[in-house]
């Protein structure tokens, strides 16, 4: 096929469709009727010889041809708008759409001040939370469907960028009246009390080690340092009691409520807990044994490091972590 025949407005239709999974939304997001889309996805359809997208009940479902074209057509054309400069961001006059992956500990701690942020500075700029469990959380980082994910990664392949946003410990939460509450915490009580944890992944996600590993991405599953807790028990000869095990931490309130087990989890988390409507029934205490620091960190495809509007938003999200008391100042990028 001769370049010559593509009008490459095509696409950029092409590129919103495939996003949007939707004629109306890529019509709006392209200043374009839904026929003017409608009409272009034609003659690219010609060009192609092949649907491209298949009308569903749940949108328009991208064909083969059209997943194996995504990657390489998308990332070109972020080349070319990063090249000539064009469509320059303005954060104030934008109506671009976000998508970011975190689970809910992070849209919690760090995505809900971003929003109050963005009301602001950005009230046409709309947020989509996709969950970072995902099973294909890298793939759709790969097809551009993912603008950022934020969560806790051991391997991260170069085709990848990253930014430390917040660096943290753990903390232990219980009910007020607990039999423990009355005294400091000691190591015999992570044995003596039920415990509730988080892991977002078992062994039947994949998860090793407490990670979970998909196209060189490896990203936490569990919530907690099961080493450093086995570890400061070992001396009692106690296991650990891992009663509940959730996927989702904002569950943690309601089980500890009238319970005597205790949480185990993130710090920061731990604290907007604590701290949080309806939840002031909850008490917080550091552990009694020496627990790692976790990272979090904001993870992107490269193709965007230049893209002034996803700069933006990455600027955005680490001044969301240290507001929300991660690192001093959060990490450079790649770091």
């Amino acid at each position: 096929m001769s370049i010559g025949r593509i009008d490459l407005n095509l696409l950029k239709v092409f590129d919103a469709v495939y996003e949007d999974r939707n004629l109306m939304l890529a019509g709006r997001r392209l200043n374009l009727s839904q026929s003017a889309v409608s009409h272009a996805l034609t003659r690219l359809r010609e060009l192609v010889g092949d649907e491209l997208f298949l009308r569903t009940g749940k949108g328009m479902a991208p064909t083969g041809r059209a997943m194996a074209m995504a990657p390489a057509l998308r990332d070109s054309l972020r080349r070319i708008e990063a090249t000539l400069g064009v469509e320059p961001f303005s954060a104030g006059q934008s109506s671009r759409r976000f998508v970011i992956a975190a689970n809910d500990h992070v849209t919690a701690v760090i995505v809900a001040p971003l929003a109050r942020a963005l009301q602001k500075a950005a009230p046409g700029v709309d947020l989509v939370i996709r969950p970072s469990t995902r099973l294909d959380l890298a793939e759709q980082i790969d097809l551009g469907r993912i603008d950022l994910a934020i969560g806790i990664f051991s391997q991260v392949p170069v085709r990848l960028n990253t930014r430390t946003v917040m660096s943290q410990g753990e903390a232990i939460l219980m009910r007020k009246g607990h039999p423990a509450s009355r005294r400091k915490l000691q190591v015999k009580d992570l044995a003596r009390y039920p415990l509730v944890t988080i892991s977002v992944g078992g062994q039947e996600e994949g998860a090793v080690d407490g990670f979970i590993l998909e196209r060189g991405l490896a990203r936490q599953s569990e919530m907690f340092d099961r080493h450093a807790l086995e570890e400061a028990l070992r001396d009692t000869g106690l296991p650990p009691r891992l009663r509940v095990t959730v996927p989702h931490s904002l569950a943690i309130p309601a089980l500890l409520h009238g319970s005597d087990m205790l949480s185990i989890a993130p710090a920061s988390l731990a604290q907007a807990l604590a701290r949080g409507s309806g939840h002031s029934e909850l008490l917080l205490r550091q552990p009694p044994y020496r627990t790692g620091r976790s990272v979090l960190r904001a993870v992107w495809h490269r193709r965007n490091d230049h893209d002034a509007a996803h700069t933006w938003l990455r600027e955005r999200v680490a001044e969301a972590a240290v507001a929300a008391g991660g690192v001093e100042e959060a990490g450079s990028e790649g770091a």
